[in-house]
């Protein structure tokens, strides 16, 4: 009888999104009354901040971080293990490239135009920017620092060949883990034998336990929402989002346009998809994305929305959302570009054409050596500043509402990570299912 009534008993419960929505709405609007009503220097709302909500959000995704390396490496491997042979891992990894290039580019030229059209940087009051900058001065001149130590140019390229795979993996250097992954992925399609089978299983047992683990922390996800919002609303209001509107608004829209108009023309003119019901489908990896400011974070919701939402072959999506979480960033390329010619508005730096494509191509590239995790992508933009003769310091400015903006754009990527991965699986015999148009 019990188990007869379980199924019933699930259908009535609330979704996952639905319930970060709520966790969602609910910090932010108690952080905007201890904000405006307690006050935000207030002793009860600094110790509260400190000692409950921030730590409980960050023990959340340090559990979820503690389990994205192996939840990686094991989905990459089988991924690639999964295609079979070569020459169909090297037609789906080309596509894969070409598309993230394509709509990488795409994004970084539209928020370049964006900001040369509304020019957000030319309205700031000069007192309010320079009392942000003293704001963010200390973490600024942290983020410059971390620039100089960096890989560039052939070294970066280099650097992603690990020398110890376990230091990489140490080090969270994902790129490099990924490359490991790749190899071994290879190495098992190439190799057929029982120890290599028994190799695959293992690997496959560490994807199951992997997901399985995070399934259990992800239902801490809608107290972790709220304790970041509580935050970021309890101690800043909206009055950083009114000194930076403008700025605000402009990345926003740039993300925006991106996400709803440029992912669904690629959908219905490359895939053939249904834009509505890919959308409809990708909503908990939405929310989800947004609470947690990270792709890596997002990871396994995106790989079981792909799977039980989207219906795209397994082989396809493991493969290409785990190197979209490092590698497809259309949100951060966006960002980085805007963030750039934002500040060279405000510090009165007049950029040539030359000077903003070599923008718009360190952008892609950094778009795609970002870490996924919380400001991954402000150390980039310090050294983008930093070559066209921008001041790095600059990001002073916009450390405070970094957090927003962040959340705008890892919605944005991880959307992007699973349009590409809907697309790139077109053509397959076991492609998407649901999502063709009428």
């Amino acid at each position: 009888m019990a188990a007869e009534r379980q199924p019933d008993d699930g259908k009535r419960r609330l979704p996952l999104h639905w319930k970060m929505a709520i966790g969602f709405t609910v910090g932010l609007l108690l952080g905007l009354i201890a904000h405006y009503v307690v006050g935000a220097s207030s002793p009860g709302v600094l110790w509260f901040t400190q000692n409950v909500t921030q730590p409980a959000g960050n023990l959340f995704l340090r559990l979820i971080f503690m389990l994205v390396i192996p939840l990686l490496f094991s989905a990459l491997v089988i991924g690639v293990a999964e295609m079979g042979d070569v020459r169909s891992l090297g037609r789906i990894g080309w596509r894969t490239l070409g598309y993230t290039v394509v709509v990488s580019g795409i994004a970084v030229v539209l928020g370049l135009l964006l900001v040369n059209w509304l020019k957000p940087g030319a309205g700031i009051d000069p007192a309010r920017a320079q009392q942000l900058l003293d704001e963010g001065s200390e973490r600024a001149s942290a983020i410059v620092s971390s620039t100089g130590s960096q890989p560039k140019g052939l070294e970066m390229l280099v650097s992603i060949v690990p020398d110890n795979v376990v230091r990489a993996a140490a080090e969270n250097t994902i790129l490099a883990v990924m490359f490991f992954a790749l190899m071994l992925g290879i190495g098992l399609v190439l190799t057929r034998s029982k120890s290599t089978e028994i190799l695959l299983r293992g690997i496959e047992g560490l994807f199951e336990v992997s997901m399985t683990l995070i399934g259990l922390v992800i239902r801490l996800a809608p107290y972790a929402v709220f304790c970041f919002m509580f935050n970021l609303a309890a101690l800043f209001g909206w009055e950083l989002l009114r000194s930076l509107g403008a700025y605000v608004g402009v990345v926003v829209l740039a993300l925006a346009l991106h996400m709803f108009v440029v992912y669904s023309l690629v959908l219905k003119l490359a895939g053939g998809y249904s834009p509505a019901k890919f959308f409809r489908g990708v909503q908990e990896a939405m929310v989800m994305a947004f609470s947690t400011a990270s792709s890596n974070a997002t990871l396994p919701t995106a790989l079981r929305v792909a799977d039980e939402k989207l219906g795209l072959p397994r082989r396809i999506s493991r493969f290409v959302l785990t190197v979209g979480a490092t590698a497809n960033q259309n949100g951060t390329a966006l960002f980085e570009g805007v963030t750039v010619l934002f500040l060279a508005q405000f510090f009165g730096v007049e950029l040539t054409l030359a000077q903003q494509v070599t923008v718009m191509f360190v952008c892609i590239l950094g778009g795609v050596g970002t870490a996924g995790v919380p400001a991954g992508s402000l150390p980039v933009v310090a050294l983008i500043c930093g070559m066209v003769g921008v001041p790095p310091e600059g990001i002073g400015l916009i450390l405070g509402v970094d957090r927003f903006l962040d959340m705008c754009r890892t919605t944005l990527n991880v959307t992007g990570d699973l349009m590409l991965a809907t697309v790139v699986s077109r053509g397959e015999p076991d492609g998407p299912s649901g999502l063709e148009e009428a």
